[in-house]
């Protein structure tokens, strides 16, 4: 399967290098998007030289923005899938064959059907913060309202995505949303969802770096969420019957 490993970063130079050494280590096409990092991400993304391939610039637009630029790199490079995975080390690199298995066995089932695999994590581990947790939830309910499908972890990160199954990233939003965003739309147009347990790692309270904000960001989702409630009497469910 023709694939790379996508990783946004925005200020998380503690452990970036960690997780592109364990990317590297099971594909030799790791794209980083560089989302206007002021830690000194620069210049550790330099130190790798032609290893990587970086997309950077220099003000903070939001991790959909940065989605949506490494998602384009891909697609120019003729990759199939691209696998997206965080930085901040909550993912385990390794994971990512799980998430290309399942596409591989979706795929052969369906004949050649375009998929889209989220990898899963456990909302009841240890150190899982209470506001994510909730905000998950939140979005699992409404996204099943929204597409009559249900997935357990609708805010994971962790993902595999068909490119050739993307929508427009005309209309996806730049910040936290957009991969709810680009879930309900992608099941709107009949793409295979699937989700497959991961493992995840949060880090003691001192020493975890989210760039998440609770009020803020669940705001954002819930706004989004009315958007697309919305839309999907007028759009969705209709494309989804004609499926």
């Amino acid at each position: 399967m023709k694939h790379c490993i996508l990783i946004p970063t925005y200020n998380n130079s503690k452990t970036l290098t960690s997780v592109i050494d364990r990317s590297l280590a099971i594909c030799a096409d790791v794209i980083v998007v560089n989302d206007g990092s002021t830690d000194g991400t620069s210049g550790l993304l330099s130190a790798y030289g032609s290893r990587l391939d970086v997309v950077s610039y220099d003000r903070n637009k939001g991790k959909g923005y940065a989605l949506k630029c490494g998602l384009r790199r891909a697609r120019e490079r003729g990759f199939r899938y691209a696998v997206t995975l965080d930085s901040d080390g909550q993912h385990y690199p390794e994971d990512a064959s799980l998430l290309l298995d399942e596409a591989a066995r979706l795929t052969a089932e369906g004949g050649g059907d375009k998929v889209l695999v989220v990898g899963s994590r456990n909302l009841t581990a240890d150190g899982m913060p209470h506001s994510n947790s909730f905000a998950n939830k939140f979005s699992n309910f409404w996204f099943t309202v929204q597409t009559g499908r249900a997935l357990p972890d609708t805010q994971s990160g962790f993902r595999l995505y068909d490119l050739e199954a993307l929508p427009s990233f005309l209309f996806v939003t730049n910040r936290y949303e957009s991969e709810l965003e680009l879930l309900v739309f992608s099941a709107w147009r009949g793409v295979k969802l699937s989700a497959v347990p991961v493992r995840v790692y949060y880090a003691p309270e001192g020493e975890r770096v989210s760039h998440f904000r609770p009020f803020v960001d669940f705001f954002r989702i819930s706004v989004l969420n009315t958007v697309l409630c919305f839309v999907a009497l007028f759009y969705g469910y209709p494309r989804m019957l004609l499926i």
